[in-house]
């Protein structure tokens, strides 16, 4: 996405922003960290469990208001080159396809008693590094570890776009404004998934088996479908034409079908666990 890409009356640019924050909620590596924290809270603290996602969310997206604020204090004198955002696009391409694939695999290799752990890209990089990310206890310590996770290209580039682009309607407050609805976006749905793991947790394991399954199937899905719309924008000039000032709908349809994942996952469980 670049900056011509993006909604240019600034209303629909906010709603656009929230929905992306949204979706970045739901990206892989979110959703295999906050599940670490919040199983390895669980037990011993399971109000902290609870609210893992959140101040994940919270340390992630106060690095993107950060980065918000500062492309924003300098735009006057720096533009996006068109080569960056050119690598910011298959950048992302790429991470979204191994995200998918690495996800649909934890699916289908996954034993039948046991519950499919959703995978990340930092994650499989990171190894050991990334089990001992994932037992810390300490409010803190969560928000810094979502901070940590917010040191990527394809977060920094965003939140950059996002800051120049705000920075055109009126300097760094619309800036400090998209910056903040992002994250609120994340928020939301990291919320949601540490609540929801919480919840699994405590609940049936045959309830946790096929939900697992479910909202992995999901958001391999997602990841693969929205890489390739990605390719087929970059290559083909008719397609990303069409596509051009549909950000809101696309990102709805997104945000959209994951939130029904978790419905019907909980619902297909709840209903094998009654009938068992």
């Amino acid at each position: 996405m670049t900056i011509a890409e993006l909604p240019q009356d600034f209303t629909t640019l906010a709603a656009v922003v929230l929905l992306l924050g949204m979706k970045h909620g739901f990206d892989a590596d979110h959703l295999a960290t906050i599940d670490g924290l919040t199983r390895y809270n669980a037990r011993t603290q399971p109000q902290l469990a609870r609210l893992c996602g959140s101040l994940f969310s919270l340390g992630h997206g106060l690095v993107v208001v950060m980065v918000a604020l500062t492309v924003s204090a300098l735009s006057t004198h720096w533009q996006v080159p068109v080569w960056l955002e050119l690598v910011g696009a298959w950048v992302s391409i790429v991470v979204l396809g191994a995200l998918g694939l690495v996800n649909l695999h934890a699916v289908l290799h996954t034993a039948a008693d046991e519950v499919v752990r959703p995978v990340g890209i930092k994650g499989k990089l990171l190894g050991a590094a990334f089990q001992r990310l994932s037992t810390v206890s300490h409010p803190l310590l969560i928000m810094a570890v979502g901070a940590l996770f917010a040191v990527s290209f394809d977060t920094l580039s965003q939140a950059a776009l996002f800051a120049l682009t705000g920075s055109q309607f009126g300097g760094w407050q619309p800036a400090l404004l998209l910056g903040m609805l992002f994250m609120l976006g994340m928020l939301i749905t990291d919320g949601v998934n540490g609540l929801w793991i919480s919840r699994l947790i405590s609940g049936a394991d045959e309830l946790a088996r096929i939900a697992s399954r479910v909202m992995g199937l999901a958001v391999a899905s997602v990841c693969l479908c929205v890489a390739t719309f990605g390719i087929l924008r970059q290559l083909s000039p008719l397609i990303r034409q069409w596509s051009e000032g549909k950000e809101l709908v696309f990102g709805a349809a997104v945000v959209g079908l994951i939130l029904y994942s978790f419905w019907l996952a909980r619902r297909l469980a709840a209903g094998a666990y009654r009938t068992s």
